[in-house]
């Protein structure tokens, strides 16, 4: 090992050799490759995870959170994702509770923060990779390879695949899991510090890393995985064993096999044992907590699941894996989002891409054969520790286990990463040692350093908010109908209507059973009055999903703007037996029956939406109206009482309660409430208007007639408040004939 370390002498340089400057660098680097997103907006999937999560809140208690997935749904419903991750909602929950709200800065400093620990807490493990395990006679663990461990840790810190989990808040599940993954991979290697001993280790170090493993799941479903990492490297590092030595035993049926130490060594075998118990334990409880099984994914999420050829199901997985494997070797090409047609199936042998998984499967064979094969022992142990940290952390994401929701997703090379960089940089070492162009190599190291950093920098900010993150998707992956649709959205919530509906038809062109952007590209096309086209994308989007709430209720609407209304009742009704708790559609329907002069339906349908939403002040607002224009002043009085009580500060119902405290002669009250609203919303010209007919009921007529043409200036064509003015001004004029 020390060889190798020499060989990067040219690369590293002595001076930051020592722990504690190495760490420092290496912290450093990992905070400028991704300080750029420490003010950036919540993007993706942070507004499910975050905005939108209910556990988040300080109303919710707190043990909600252990039966309830990383969105915020109950573990039980049959919707839920099933993404287990207690802790990591916990610590969501904790920021939101310490910045006093959604402030997103808060939440991406501690992403940015976890990185940076994460990397200089890798020198220590690739110390441990590299140099192996050997304790001082003070029992301090000596760091045998500080240039390998200070340059793989610096490779990962400055890697940019890295960026999604880091400048991602919702990433911080990899970050907790990657963070407890390898503390337990330290605890464990602690577990043989108290003896030089062969064969003696401490239990107690043993169980804390399969806890601290369990504490990873918690976290991330990937955390799991350190028990098996932690398997490979006590029978490596610990029990050294030689894999070849020992295949070839067996082929020859030597009798020596019997002799073999690592089978005879009792404490290897029942570490083996605590690491197998406890890891079943924890599935185990990991699957009963899921209740009802594992998630329901569709085609989209992960099409080569799907495929009904298990030889198209193999090969695509396994381009899949070459495509991992190349956004780990050339980070240029990043995407948020891999689903919806952005990697088309492979479906026959001549498809050019075949190639790629070709390549990938000729360097894993190249480098398992070095791993089992090589006479150089540290070489050994360096190729299968490199190669376990690569593979082991992926599993949970090949497909071979279970179908996963995705095709390609960066978040999940947080950990396998570091498996790719200790490659790397032996590789480099090997490079090395076999040119006398060292400095051609060290320029290489240091480029590919500064170009990742770079890399990082860019992609950082690219995430700080979603029109940037959405736009930059295009180029990657045009095929996208998601990445299409996103665009959209951005635009549609910025008012940009026009180019909103141009991404939201190639959303649907490039996916024609996609009913979100179906239901988005028809909302905008009834706001435009475009009503026949809307009617037949909804309900082209309730044909394909029966279930789709939202697409009902908007179907609705459109068929209520059309004077469908049995067919609009019939709508809203199928949306409520979707989705029970809806208060929106109660409020729609509600329109729907006050259209119809049906008022107790509609005070009823309103009724609904508050009792489920009571901070909806459409809702409200249409209950005091419409017991006001039926005379029931009193009723309408105390519904808008009770409004004002559970939301104090808007200024809508402050309007529409002050209305009827003026028809009730309450004028006092009435003035008071008025004059609030206006503070509130001063350009409002209705506001002023309704606020001049007060004083001209009530006999105030300058202070009406200083109202009236203010709202007048607001909005010069306001018939009534013109009306008023008018009678206003003449009843004024007679006045003053009389005084005179």
């Amino acid at each position: 090992m020390a060889e190798l370390d020499a060989d990067l002498g040219h690369i590293i340089p002595s001076s930051v050799l020592a722990p504690f400057w190495a760490k420092l660098v290496v912290g450093f680097v990992s905070l400028v490759c991704f300080a750029r997103s420490y003010d950036g907006d919540f993007v993706f999937d942070d507004s499910e995870a975050i905005i939108n999560n209910k556990d988040l809140r300080a109303e919710t208690p707190l043990g909600d959170l252990w039966h309830h997935d990383f969105w915020g749904s109950r573990l039980s419903s049959n919707t839920s994702h099933k993404s287990y991750r207690p802790l990591t909602v916990l610590t969501f929950r904790i920021n939101y509770y310490l910045s006093g709200g959604f402030y997103p800065m808060s939440f991406h400093v501690v992403n940015i923060l976890l990185h940076g620990g994460i990397s200089v807490l890798m020198v220590d493990v690739f110390s441990v990779l590299f140099g192996g395990l050997q304790y001082s006679s003070r029992g301090r663990r000596l760091n045998l390879a500080p240039r390998s461990s200070l340059l793989a840790a610096l490779l990962f810190a400055a890697h940019p695949v890295h960026t999604e989990c880091v400048a991602g808040v919702v990433g911080r599940a990899d970050l907790l899991g990657a963070l407890f993954f390898l503390l337990s991979f330290l605890g464990y290697c602690k577990a043989f510090r108290e003896s030089n001993k062969e064969g003696t280790h401490s239990t107690f170090w043993v169980l804390l890393s399969i806890l601290l493993g369990a504490v990873a799941m918690l976290c991330k479903e990937q955390g799991i995985t350190v028990l098996g990492l932690n398997a490979v490297f006590d029978i490596l590092v610990i029990g050294k064993l030689n894999v070849l030595e020992m295949v070839q035993k067996v082929l020859h049926k030597d009798k020596s096999l019997e002799n073999l130490g690592v089978l005879r060594n009792g404490g290897l075998l029942f570490r083996m044992t605590l690491l197998a118990s406890g890891g079943a334990g924890v599935l185990y409880m990991r699957w009963k907590i899921m209740g009802t099984g594992p998630p329901a994914f569709t085609e989209v999420d992960n099409p080569a699941s799907f495929a009904d050829s298990m030889l198209v199901r193999a090969i695509n997985y396994n381009y899949y894996y070459s495509l991992n494997a190349w956004l780990l070797l050339c980070p240029w090409w990043l995407c948020f989002d891999w689903s919806m047609g952005c990697i088309p199936l492979i479906k026959s042998a001549g498809d050019w891409r075949v190639i790629a998984l070709a390549a990938l499967w000729f360097c894993l064979i190249g480098l398992i054969c070095q791993a089992l094969c090589s006479e150089d022992s540290h070489k050994r142990r360096i190729l299968t520790l490199g190669l376990g940290f690569l593979i082991i952390p992926f599993l949970p994401a090949s497909n071979l286990f279970f179908r996963v929701g995705f095709v390609v997703a960066e978040r999940v090379l947080y950990l396998p990463s570091a498996g790719y960089c200790m490659l790397l940089t032996f590789g480099f070492g090997a490079l090395s040692k076999h040119t006398k162009k060292k400095k051609l190599i060290a320029t290489v190291v240091l480029g590919i350093l500064f170009i990742n950093m770079l890399r990082c920098m860019i992609r950082s900010g690219e995430w700080r908010n979603e029109e940037q993150l959405f736009r930059s998707a295009l180029s990657v992956c045009p095929l996208n109908a998601k990445v299409h649709y996103n665009v959209g959205k951005n635009l549609a919530d910025k008012g940009n209507q026009t180019a909103a509906i141009r991404y939201y038809r190639e959303a649907v062109r490039l996916n024609p059973k996609y009913v979100h952007a179906m239901n988005n590209l028809g909302n905008i096309l009834k706001e435009r009055n475009e009503l026949q086209e809307a009617e037949e994308l909804l309900s082209l989007a309730v044909q394909i999903q029966p279930d789709f709430a939202a697409a009902w209720m908007n179907l609705g609407i459109v068929q209520n703007s059309l004077k469908r209304f049995e067919a609009a009742e019939q709508s809203y009704r199928t949306a409520i037996k979707h989705r029970r708790k809806y208060p929106d559609c109660y409020y729609n329907l509600g329109r729907l029956y006050a259209d119809l002069n049906r008022h107790v339906d509609a005070l009823n349908a309103w009724r609904n939406a508050t009792v489920l939403k009571p901070e909806h002040s459409l809702a409200w607002n249409n209950m005091i109206i419409l017991l006001d224009n039926t005379g029931n002043l009193a009723q309408a009085e105390a519904v808008g009482r009770e409004a004002l009580e559970l939301i104090p500060n808007d200024h809508s119902l402050m309007f529409s309660l002050a209305n009827v405290l003026g028809k009730s002669q309450k004028y006092k009250e009435s003035e008071a409430l008025f004059l609030k609203a206006i503070k509130a919303h001063p350009n409002s010209a209705s506001y002023h208007g309704n606020l001049a007919v007060l004083y001209h009921r009530w006999g105030h007529l300058d202070l009406a007639k200083k109202h009236y043409e203010i709202s007048l200036q607001l909005d010069p064509t306001a018939s009534g408040t013109k009306e008023n003015y008018s009678l206003l001004r003449r009843k004024l004029e007679q006045k003053q004939k009389k005084d005179v």
